[in-house]
């Protein structure tokens, strides 16, 4: 991955990393980048019967920080938010267990 590409493009190819990742550790990609008025999940995946949200995130290196540091508890609030709308427009996983 160049550290040249454009933020929006690194960003993305970080996502399909993650997915690909993921999918081999036996987990399957049920929707990408789900939006709601509440914020964005970057992956919304099932494994067994628990759905996993996702949120990815790139750092070139860690000067100012790792990415798990840049998840801050607002960001985790707006995830929490949007899983929320996420299980509320599917029925189908409404009572399912999650993990973030």
């Amino acid at each position: 991955m160049s550290l040249f590409l454009p933020p929006r493009t690194t960003g993305t190819a970080a996502e399909e990393r993650a997915k690909s990742y993921l999918e081999r550790q036996g987990l399957r990609t049920l929707e990408r980048n789900f939006h709601s008025r509440r914020g964005e999940i970057d992956l919304v995946m099932q494994e067994h019967d628990t759905l996993v949200f996702v949120e990815v995130r790139f750092r070139k290196n860690n000067r100012f920080g790792s990415a798990m540091e840049t998840v801050t508890r607002t960001k985790q609030q707006r995830i929490v938010a949007a899983a929320r709308l996420f299980l509320a427009s599917r029925q189908q996983w409404a009572q399912a267990p999650c993990r973030f």
